[in-house]
């Protein structure tokens, strides 16, 4: 039966919206329910194709701001247009009949095509106040309306798009933010903080038409490395102050010039900024060691909704992670944005425990951090506009240490995640600075060339930097750390020279290779999750990929037997048979073979799927000989299959013995099928694939 829902009517709808939801925008959901009525009682037809086209002409305008500068500006134009979508409402008018639904729903269309059109006037009005407001705050040239800057501000790294914002606007310096907000207040307009777009939460991704984006990638003044006094440390800190459109790499290049360690250290740092990464409270590999975004800040400037400038000071810094000092304290500061008068001060206290849970690195589920304004909010109570971190002292020797897990079961491979790192813990002078994990996936996705001497891929990839100013006790920690491995079934190697780490390093960079293996798309998702849990979450993710690949298996195995149950023309239309008895039973025989077998696999392996978590023992008639032997003490079969002692192979149960069926030259018609249904439906395959930084919990 065909999925009529996944059919697309309204012209130019090539968006990830469905026609319904753009009936609803234009026309509310009055107006759905009326065409649903008309078009149950198939009182619709032509009329439904003219309406679909005034909605598809509006759409494609408002999805196209190329289309819309064009017609902002070219009044004919859009005379012209509109009168065309109004002669199609014309001609659904005469098609009425005088049917009081269809006349409701033409209303309510006429309204929409009004107000289409009277947008235009709006938005040229619009641009005027807001160029008014801005010309005398920043350059008019860091305003820009136009359909390139819009679009590439409509989404950020989750390609998720909504609306095309507004304006967008570049201020020049840290001190035009407070009056650019101000006035984007004053016009009406939602604001937009953006850095670099490379976040995964859609908090840059305009959802109002009346936006306003402020890209903070021009606020790029960053500091040189300076040894100062922080509010009740002792002693001089090394700090850097940075503009919130700072790339972060170029912050950890500055770092290590002076033989020091900025902490932030996302995967994105090539491209994210500082703004962001305080927003976001960003972490890294290296926050193993010395924690996120937040534990690293000394200090932050930010503009508040009410155009007021904060800056947030943080006292009696402890230089290591927040959630082990056991009080935290905070000095906010309003000032006035255009005489920088103080206007009011408070004094926060927080417990540290406050800003993490147990066991975790972060917790991304508390965005109020008992009221601390700016880290963590994805810009929802402020714009960031500069920050001062710490930075810390790199030890002098530093090993890379690569781990390569082989074997089937992850049960024995993921423990040794927490394991080494609470062993490093326990070691005096010695420090893990980062701890990275790659799954099999992603070891096939970024092509990793396997260091250890074996013919196989590994099964999990770990790659550690451990790091101390003693180098007989860096060397001692990494030979336990391999050893400790060894004992799960895992070869280890160590690097020491500069180059060699980076090397081991390069392919965690790669991660967004993971699409290329997938032959699609990727979506991330940021995830935190106490470490003792590791295990048990890479467990239950594999367990959605098991389920996910019988589902995709047996959906090829039901287009399959469709087909085989068909007419299979391939089959019948070999000119080597003549049309015979004796060759029509060979024919016949040949396809209920094939059905059989299919239909035999499809079978074991719905009741396979179904029965997961049972016992093994209790279904041995499901298993073959080979598999039933390699049952454990209390395996269920999802256990089996997580070890891979029990597989589900399209190509040697069913593939493989339908070539033997279909054999010979004259069927290869019918093989070519066959493959190429295995083909469409294979690439429908859901994916879930994990890297993480095992220190932020993400």
């Amino acid at each position: 039966m065909t999925d009529t829902s996944r059919i697309r009517e309204i012209p130019y709808n090539y968006t990830s919206f469905s026609d319904r939801e753009i009936f609803i925008r234009y026309l509310g959901e009055e107006g759905w329910r009326l065409h649903q009525e008309l078009r149950s009682t198939r009182a619709t037809g032509r009329s439904a194709k003219m309406l679909f086209e005034v909605l598809g002409d509006m759409w494609v305008v408002s999805r196209n701001p190329y289309l819309q500068d064009d017609l902002q500006e070219d009044h004919k134009r859009r005379r012209e247009l509109l009168e065309a979508l109004r002669h199609r409402l014309d001609q659904f008018e005469t098609r009425a009949r005088d049917n009081s639904k269809a006349l409701q729903l033409l209303q309510l269309a006429r309204e929409a095509v009004t107000r289409f059109g009277d947008c235009f006037e709006r938005n040229n009005k619009l641009r005027d106040d807001v160029y008014q407001a801005l010309e005398r705050i920043t350059r008019r040239d860091n305003i820009d309306f136009g359909g390139l800057a819009r679009v590439s501000h409509a989404t950020d790294a989750t390609d998720w798009r909504i609306e095309m914002p507004f304006v967008v606007i570049s201020p020049d310096r840290e001190s035009e933010v407070a009056a650019i907000v101000s006035a984007c207040i004053g016009s009406g307009l939602t604001i937009i903080p953006r850095g670099g777009g490379t976040g995964y939460t859609g908090s840059a991704v305009p959802i109002d038409s009346r936006a306003a984006i402020i890209n903070t990638e021009k606020l790029e003044r960053l500091s040189p490395v300076s040894h100062v006094s922080l509010p009740g440390v002792e002693g001089e800190v090394a700090t850097v102050s940075c503009g919130a459109g700072v790339v972060t790499r170029r912050v950890s290049e500055l770092a290590e010039q002076h033989g020091l360690a900025f902490a932030v250290d996302p995967t994105s740092q090539d491209a994210s900024t500082i703004g962001g990464n305080v927003a976001m409270n960003a972490g890294g590999k290296k926050a193993v060691l010395w924690g996120t975004t937040l534990d690293n800040l000394a200090s932050w400037r930010m503009v508040t909704p009410r155009g007021e400038l904060l800056e947030v000071v943080r006292l009696n810094h402890n230089l290591g992670k927040i959630h082990e000092q056991p009080n935290v304290n905070f000095r906010l500061s309003w000032r006035d944005a255009a005489d920088k008068t103080l206007l009011r001060t408070e004094t926060l206290e927080i417990p540290g425990t406050a800003f993490r849970q147990t066991g975790l690195g972060k917790d991304v589920t508390d965005k109020f951090l008992s009221g601390l304004p700016g880290v963590q909010k994805e810009g929802c109570d402020g714009l960031i506009t500069s920050a001062t971190f710490i930075l810390h002292h790199m030890p002098a020797h530093i090993r890379t240490i690569c781990l390569e897990f082989f074997g089937n079961d992850l049960a024995t491979a993921v423990p040794a995640i927490v394991e080494l790192k609470e062993h490093v813990e326990t070691l005096p002078g010695v420090s893990m600075s980062g701890l990275e994990h790659l799954d099999e996936r992603y070891v096939k996705a970024v092509r990793y060339a396997t260091k250890a001497a074996r013919r196989e891929h590994p099964k999990m990839v770990l790659i550690a930097d451990i790091v101390s100013d003693d180098e007989a006790m860096v060397t001692a920690a990494a030979d336990d750390i391999i050893r400790l491995a060894n004992a799960r079934d895992a070869e280890g190697f160590v690097a020491a020279s500069p180059e060699a780490r980076r090397r081991f390093w390069i392919d965690r960079a790669r991660t967004a290779a993971i699409s290329a293996h997938t032959n699609a798309f990727k979506i991330n998702e940021d995830v935190v999750i106490p470490l003792e849990r590791l295990a048990d979450y890479s467990l239950g993710i594999e367990r959605i990929n098991i389920e996910q690949s019988i589902q995709n298996k047996l959906a090829i195995k039901d287009a399959v037997l469709e087909y085989l149950q068909g007419e299979m023309p391939e089959l019948w239309h070999i000119a080597a048979y003549e049309e015979s008895a004796e060759n029509s039973a060979i024919l016949e025989a040949k396809q209920q073979a094939a059905i059989d077998v299919v239909d035999e696999a499809g079978q074991r392996w719905r009741q396979i799927l179904e029965l997961l978590d049972q016992a093994a023992t209790k279904h041995r008639s499901l298993l073959t000989r080979a598999e039933g032997e390699l049952i454990r003490p209390n395996d269920s079969l999802i256990d089996m299959l997580l070890r891979r002692d029990l597989r589900h192979s399209y190509r040697s149960e069913i593939a493989a013995r339908l070539d033997e069926i279909f054999s010979g030259q004259d069927m290869q018609p019918v093989r070519e099928r066959l493959q190429k249904i295995h083909e469409e439906i294979r690439n429908e395959r859901l994916f879930v694939a994990l890297h993480m930084h095992a220190g932020d919990g993400n």
